[in-house]
């Protein structure tokens, strides 16, 4: 038998607990990261929500700051934090809703039970517009700038970290 082989075992372990080591000294270790954060938006060619003025990625690109919401009616996070949402449009802020497969009327029943947060709305119903921008799971919240770059992502329903998560980038992309 070769001595050599004796070693693997270890150089794998060691180079797990190498992985694992990284892993654990980033600096936020719950943090999803995203590719889209400091590029410019990717298009949204989603269908029009019957009833709601709908969007483009040329919108996006406009002046100001403005927030990019993934959410679905079917989606109990995006029913949690559709209050932060409501929230934030009621200071002010431009929030652009990508409704995530919803069938029929499930999407316009929704907003209709909780309100509308959104200047306007696009439906994603074969998931492109979703794969695009790389959400992972429902709701994902992007923070885009003046110019029409990302500036930041959150992954999950943004009620509990308003102040101290959402606030903060949103003052820090120009708001």
């Amino acid at each position: 038998m070769n001595k050599a082989v004796v070693f693997i075992p270890a150089g794998v372990f060691g180079a797990l607990a190498g992985l694992f080591l990284v892993g654990l000294l980033r600096d936020d270790p719950d943090a999803l990261p995203s590719a889209l954060v400091g590029q410019g938006v990717p298009d949204i060619a989603a269908e029009a929500l019957p009833g709601y003025e709908t969007f483009d990625s040329a919108v996006l690109r406009e002046d100001g700051v403005k927030v990019v919401n993934f959410w679905a009616s079917w989606c109990p996070p995006c029913r949690a934090e559709h209050p932060a949402l409501m929230e934030l449009a009621a200071e002010g802020v431009p929030i652009y809703g990508v409704n995530k497969s919803d069938q029929g009327g499930d999407a316009a029943g929704f907003l209709e039970e909780l309100g509308n947060p959104y200047a306007a709305v696009t439906v994603d119903l074969r998931g492109r517009q979703s794969l695009d921008w790389g959400v992972v799971a429902l709701p994902e919240t992007f923070i885009v700038d003046g110019a029409g770059v990302v500036r930041f992502r959150f992954a999950g329903p943004i009620h509990g970290v308003m102040e101290s998560t959402i606030r903060p980038e949103l003052e820090a992309a120009g708001r």
